[in-house]
């Protein structure tokens, strides 16, 4: 191969261009990313970076000798609109295309988000920009604001937004957030670092719509009566177009929660529209095979756009491990290589660690190995939970217990037998 191009400058982007390097490749890269930042790490925008305790500089993933070293051309602020795989082309939406031999798609996935979320005050958490406007929102508190999704993100954006002392409510659909991911029992314990954190958890109920009204916060225009669901048109402005402002989530039970500042958190969906018309197969992702190549042995997928053998997987270490694996099928032209790294994730939440390794299932019994729990929450200390099945450990699970966490995690890896992958 000549050209390798590498379309997402994101986490799994930058692990994918460092393995070419790594192993041989000595052509051209090129390296496509929609945002104009360079490569940033994307845990921190909703725990440090949010609270102050993390500037933009502490977020990049590579540095300026690195930088060299990779010796890529980078194509920054720009979208891939198409990819022409007979022609071996990516098209990108300034008009430009790349020839390429080889290509990884990395183009990761966006926040999923809800009618009526262009009012003012509404946010998602996902990209530098999301977290850079979020945060300017928050010193204007202190503020009524409501988390709609328990999950990752939600959890730790409330965890952040508590700390700098704002009213925070979170809403979740499900009867406990991260039930799909721990189960009922260790979700339920998880869930009292919401209580313990002061930050309320009303769950068991969906939201029905935003409100708002037209009070506008900067620029001129008129004020209109309060509405439900999603803004109007634009209003007449002297010189700044007015949106309206958020003041409340309606739940469908008929409650409406008061709201300053609204975080939208409901998962994510994978960049794969630039791909519609390619050959690629796509279903919530790129379709590939246990070693992430696709139907077409020069094109490759990793990281939360990538489906790899049938599970599509938006945790940090997938970024990171899948990249190995995928460019040494792309240069090798064919899968000599399979992905067989134990799942794991962590989370940063009110002061704790949650870390969690393994494959859940359904038929696991839970097991406290180490540590205790104490009124329904996790007792001073964390502890360690052991997920069993017909006599063996399954998944692992700690809270603010990260060394017996890493033994168990070890010990895990160095068991564990070929099992079918986990939708976690």
């Amino acid at each position: 191969m000549r050209t390798v191009t590498v379309v997402g400058a994101s986490l799994s982007g930058v692990y994918a261009a460092r393995e070419l390097r790594t192993q041989g490749f000595d052509g051209r890269l090129v390296i496509v990313g929609d945002e104009p930042h360079r490569p940033y790490d994307r845990p921190p925008l909703s725990k440090d970076f949010l609270t102050g305790r993390a500037d933009e500089d502490q977020l990049a993933l590579t540095d300026a000798e690195e930088t060299a070293e990779l010796d890529a051309e980078w194509l920054l602020g720009v979208r891939a609109r198409g990819l022409d795989a007979r022609g071996r082309t990516v098209l990108l939406d300034n008009g430009r295309t790349v020839s390429t031999d080889g290509v990884v798609i990395a183009t990761g996935a966006s926040a999923r988000r809800l009618p009526g979320d262009d009012l003012a005050g509404v946010h998602t958490l996902r990209t530098l920009d999301d977290a850079r406007a979020l945060r300017e929102e928050l010193t204007r508190g202190p503020l009524r604001v409501v988390v709609i999704g328990g999950g990752f993100i939600g959890a730790e954006t409330a965890s952040s937004c508590a700390a700098l002392g704002h009213d925070v409510t979170v809403v979740e659909a499900a009867p406990l957030p991260l039930v799909p991911h721990l189960g009922p029992d260790m979700a339920a314990v998880c869930a009292a670092l919401h209580r313990r954190g002061g930050v309320s958890l009303v769950t068991g109920i969906g939201v029905a719509g935003l409100r708002g009204s037209g009070t506008v916060r900067s620029g001129g225009g008129r004020t209109a009566a309060p509405h439900d669901g999603p803004a109007a048109g634009p209003e007449v402005a002297e010189d700044v177009a007015p949106r309206r402002t958020v003041t409340g989530v309606r739940l469908t039970d008929g409650r409406t929660l008061p709201a300053d500042v609204v975080i939208v958190g409901i998962g994510a969906i994978p960049n794969t529209g630039w791909l519609a018309g390619s050959t690629l197969a796509l279903h919530d992702g790129v379709l590939c095979d246990d070693g992430c190549v696709t139907g077409l042995a020069q094109v490759v997928a990793v990281g939360d756009v990538a489906r790899v053998g049938g599970a599509r997987t938006e945790h940090w270490t997938s970024a990171t491990e899948q990249p190995r694996v995928a460019v040494r099928n792309l240069l090798a032209g064919r899968t000599v290589d399979t992905v067989r790294s134990l799942p794991y994730f962590w989370s940063d939440q009110y002061g704790a660690r949650i870390q969690f390794a393994g494959r859940r299932h359904e038929a696991d019994t839970v097991r406290i190995a180490e540590g205790a729990i104490e009124d329904g929450a996790p007792a001073e200390g964390g502890f360690l939970a052991l997920y069993e099945r017909d006599g063996r450990t399954t998944a692992v699970l700690s809270v603010d217990r990260p060394r017996p966490f890493m033994r168990a995690r070890r010990e895990l890896a160095r068991s564990a037998g070929p099992v079918e992958p986990a939708a976690l």
